[in-house]
Parts: C-alpha cells; sequence; structure tokens
C-alpha cells in the first residue's frame, strides 16, 4: 500500500511538470551562402509563426521572448544573412531587399512551411510588406511590429523626435555631422540618447545585447546608413504604403507609446488596410517585445488564436 501511494504520488508530481516545447535548429542554403534558424514548439499543432527581425543586420537574439508562443505552436527564429550565427559573405552586392525575400522564399521552401503567421518587426515590416506584394500563398495573417513602411515618413518622424532631445545633445549631433565627424565618440554618446528614449527605455537585456554584438554592421550601413534618423543606402527611397491597400489577410499593427515608429504614423499605416487591428503598447519604445514582454505576447497570442485555421 505504501509503495503504490508514493508510486501514484510520483505519478502525479510527473504529469505536472510542464513538458519542454520540441527545439530544432539548422542552417538552409539561400542565395549567398547559408542561414541559420531555430524552431521552437516543433512539435505544436499550432500554425506556424515565422519572425523578420529587425536592422538590417540585426539578428532574432532580441526577439526571444516570444519564444512564450512557443507552447501552442512552431516559432520559427532566423538570422538573415550577413548576421549572427549565418554566413557572412562579404559582398556588398548580396545586401539588396530583391535578395531577402528570395531568402525569406528558400527558408519556407527548405522547411515546408506552407501556413504560416507572418511577424516582421522594424526593418522586418520591410521586407514582409516587399514579399507580400509578390501575393505569397498560405499567409494565414500579418503582423507588422513597429512598422517602417516609407523610409521618408520614417525620418520625418525620427528627426522630430530628436527635436525633443536636450538641446545641447541636439547641438552635438548637429557640429558633428556638419564636421563629418559622425564615428566620434562624442557623437555616438549624443546617439545613445536618442536610443534611451525612442529605440529601448530599459537596460539592454542579454539577447538585445548579444542582437548588437552580432549584428551585420555592414549590412545596415549598406543598405540603411548610420543611424535610425539618416538614411544614404539602398532603402532610402523605399515605400511600400501602396502595397498596404492590396492585402487581404488578417493584420495587427503594433508599436510602442514612445517607438520611433510613432503611434501616429503606425495608426495611419493600420488605417490603409481593410479591418486591420492597431495596438500601442504603453510604457515601451521600439522594442517593445522587450520592454514589456507580458502584455505583449498576450496581445499578439489573441491576435494568432483567432486566425488559426
Amino acid at each position: 500500500m505504501k509503495n503504490s501511494l508514493i508510486a501514484l504520488l510520483l505519478l502525479v508530481g510527473f504529469s505536472c511538470i510542464k513538458k519542454e516545447s520540441k527545439r530544432i535548429q539548422g542552417y538552409v542554403p539561400v542565395p549567398g551562402g547559408k542561414i541559420w534558424y531555430e524552431i521552437i514548439g516543433a512539435d505544436k499543432p499550432g500554425t506556424p509563426l515565422l519572425l523578420l527581425h529587425g536592422g538590417p543586420g540585426f539578428t532574432s537574439d532580441y526577439l526571444r521572448p516570444l519564444e512564450a508562443l512557443g507552447d501552442v505552436r512552431p516559432v520559427i527564429f532566423y538570422d538573415q544573412l550577413g548576421s549572427g550565427r549565418s554566413d557572412r559573405p562579404q559582398d556588398t552586392a548580396l545586401w539588396k531587399l530583391d535578395r531577402f525575400v528570395e531568402e525569406l522564399s528558400a527558408l519556407r521552401t527548405e522547411l515546408n512551411l506552407e501556413k504560416i503567421h507572418l511577424f516582421g518587426h522594424s526593418w522586418g515590416t520591410m521586407l514582409a510588406t516587399e514579399y507580400l506584394s509578390q501575393r505569397p500563398e498560405g499567409i494565414q495573417s500579418l503582423v507588422l511590429a513597429s512598422p517602417c513602411i516609407s523610409t521618408g515618413r520614417w525620418l520625418t518622424d525620427t528627426n522630430a523626435l530628436r527635436k525633443q532631445l536636450p538641446q545641447a545633445i541636439q547641438d552635438t549631433l548637429t557640429l558633428h555631422e556638419q564636421r563629418g565627424t559622425i564615428t566620434s565618440q562624442a557623437y555616438l554618446d549624443a546617439t545613445d540618447e536618442f536610443y534611451k528614449r525612442f529605440f529601448c527605455r530599459i537596460p539592454y537585456t542579454r539577447e538585445i545585447q548579444k542582437s548588437f554584438d552580432d549584428q551585420g554592421v555592414d549590412v545596415y550601413n549598406t543598405m540603411w546608413g548610420n543611424n535610425e534618423f539618416t538614411s544614404t543606402g539602398s532603402l532610402k527611397t523605399f515605400d511600400r504604403t501602396g502595397v498596404l491597400a492590396q492585402l487581404t489577410v488578417p493584420t495587427l499593427f503594433t508599436c510602442g507609446e514612445f517607438d520611433e515608429a510613432t503611434p501616429a504614423t503606425t495608426r495611419w499605416y493600420a488605417s490603409q488596410v481593410r479591418n486591420a487591428e492597431f495596438k500601442i503598447i504603453p510604457n515601451a519604445a521600439h522594442l517593445t517585445m522587450n520592454e514589456q514582454p507580458e502584455q505583449y505576447a498576450k496581445i499578439l497570442r489573441e491576435f494568432l488564436s483567432k486566425h488559426d485555421r
């Protein structure tokens, strides 16, 4: 009797332990090299969620709070070519928007992702809207988080936010830009003041710092420029606002209360998409999923569950 009771208690105890989601890692050949991916919740039945990280040239590490969604569906992280654990070729001719679209298509094909929820953050929304303009099949829903759908609008907003900085900081930025000394420590420190207000308002987590440490700086510089409020790269004329009215998939727009992707512009983007949803994350800037992880995961979870099929 005693042994049976112990066995029963052990069985109950083990049944209360949450089963960890299955994880799969690997590499996929794409134009220009190989990219690294990881699937969290690979054994879960929900429609997979495919994540497009920011940058260009950042890594997927800062998106790790979205692992929480892997309890009901596969969540696919990947580092785009030129950053993180993926190959880092030195050919700057590879850093073109259409090649990243081909990379995304190759990943879906290799992983047999016939149906997905597609999530893009920041630069990832540029990639997502460009990809959606080609009308790919199997997109169950779309999340455009802290979006940049128009470089012109982005620069207008970020330069307006720059004017909210203390005057001394603004003067430092202007002085070094006029002198051509934007690599000086004084200029970089002044730029950090912008980031502390409108990029991320909390101390950097280990995952955020890893995205910075492992970023592909040449990808960012080639495609975007030197910082968030100037664009001199190949994306400087990017504008896919016309794509928004053509979207037919359920779409969610999110941004932070203090986001460099401003609530006003994000709300306007949402107004261009039929029946789109729009959520502002209070007390957050650009890295909403890091600054308010539980609230952000809840919003995303509810949206995705409505559109699983």
